[in-house]
């Protein structure tokens, strides 16, 4: 059984930073491209960052270019979203989702997800 599982969120001023964290199990983690996404109240999901199997291809969303880094470290099974310099509009509910993607995979497309965590909540005052 696939367990997702994310942690790091909380409040925290307006240019501050905070960094997610994402445990998975039950599937092959260093083959799985991993993603995170956020969702903030009456609004669709959106793919925030997502990164290939071996970490050698990344995406951002262009509203958090420059500001978050994505990272996986394999051997502990565990996807990083380092968010600095935060913003208001980053407050939502942040997902990590995983799926298998082959070599070249690198989507960044809520769709393109199967295995999906609970989320954590990332909430930034101004």
């Amino acid at each position: 059984q696939v367990q997702v599982v994310e942690s790091g969120g909380g409040l925290v001023q307006a240019g501050g930073s905070l960094r997610l964290s994402c445990t998975a199990s039950g599937l092959t983690f260093d083959v799985y491209t991993m993603g995170w996404f956020r969702q903030a109240p009456g609004k669709e999901r959106e793919g925030v960052s997502c990164i290939s199997w071996n970490g050698g291809s990344t995406y951002y969303a262009d509203s958090v270019k420059g500001r978050f880094t994505i990272s996986r470290d394999n051997a502990k099974n565990t996807l990083y979203l380092q968010m600095n310099s935060l913003k208001p509009e980053d407050t939502a509910m942040y997902y990590c989702a995983a799926d298998f993607m082959g070599d070249y995979g690198l989507g960044c497309l809520v769709a393109e997800y199967n295995y999906w965590g609970q989320g954590t909540q990332v909430t930034v005052s101004s």
